[in-house]
């Protein structure tokens, strides 16, 4: 386990904001998340960890898992301002979906400028009904969502019919907790409340952020259909 974990600026500025988020609902917290660059990045709005710096790893490694995988669709949930991942081109079928409409907005202006390759929809992931793909790519999302949307959100991506599930995951964090909507902490994804299996494939991201502190923070491959049922039964579905 790494010790002395530093703080996160994404933590630190929803704590100092928190009273403007107390009557909003989950599409408008990220929305304000969006508008008050809440997460403090100066080249992404989706925040630190999608600058290119902080995605190098990813896109050297992601071209390959997808080939391995025989992955010829890719649901990109959430999508953010598909900043790093619109740069890749990738040879599939894309789809970007995100809860915040003006990102949307923008992706869909950037595709029809020819600037971005694949489609993109206003979508919430807790509850809309998803694209179907082969493999869906949840990064730096369900460390912002509480215990009772993650598992709504697992429990939709099992319903969208996808196989695979690459998702952010930190293996050497071993103090899982709850969280309001918008906020941010770390979480393992193998061990309680969540206790599934070992990832299928993990990549390092090699973070630099905190000096070092968060180096373990890694995108892990799950297959859907073996991830705990608990997950449903935790929404009452």
């Amino acid at each position: 386990m790494i010790p002395n974990r530093p703080p996160v600026l994404a933590h630190e500025r929803f704590v100092a904001d928190r009273d403007n988020f107390a009557a909003l609902d989950l599409a408008a917290r990220f929305e304000r998340i969006k508008k008050t660059n809440l997460w403090g990045a100066a080249g992404s709005v989706s925040g630190l960890g999608s600058e290119d710096p902080a995605t190098a790893a990813i896109r050297e490694a992601l071209p390959a898992l997808l080939q391995r995988l025989g992955a010829r669709s890719l649901l990109d949930a959430p999508c953010g301002d598909a900043g790093w991942i619109g740069r890749m081109k990738l040879d599939l079928d894309y789809t970007g979906i995100d809860i915040v409409p003006s990102l949307i907005e923008a992706n869909s202006e950037r595709a029809a400028r020819g600037e971005l390759a694949g489609r993109f929809r206003v979508a919430d992931i807790t509850r809309d009904t998803l694209p179907a793909a082969d493999l869906i790519l949840c990064r730096d999302c369900l460390v912002h969502l509480s215990f009772d949307n993650i598992a709504r959100a697992v429990t939709n991506f099992r319903a969208s019919g996808a196989r695979f599930l690459l998702v952010t995951t930190f293996p050497e964090w071993d103090a899982n907790r709850d969280c309001e909507d918008g906020d941010w902490r770390a979480l393992n994804m193998a061990t309680a409340p969540f206790n599934w299996p070992a990832p299928r494939e993990l990549i390092n991201e090699r973070c630099e952020e905190g000096g070092g502190g968060w180096r373990d923070k890694s995108l892990g491959l799950w297959r859907l259909d073996e991830l705990p049922d608990r997950i449903r039964i935790a929404t009452g579905m």
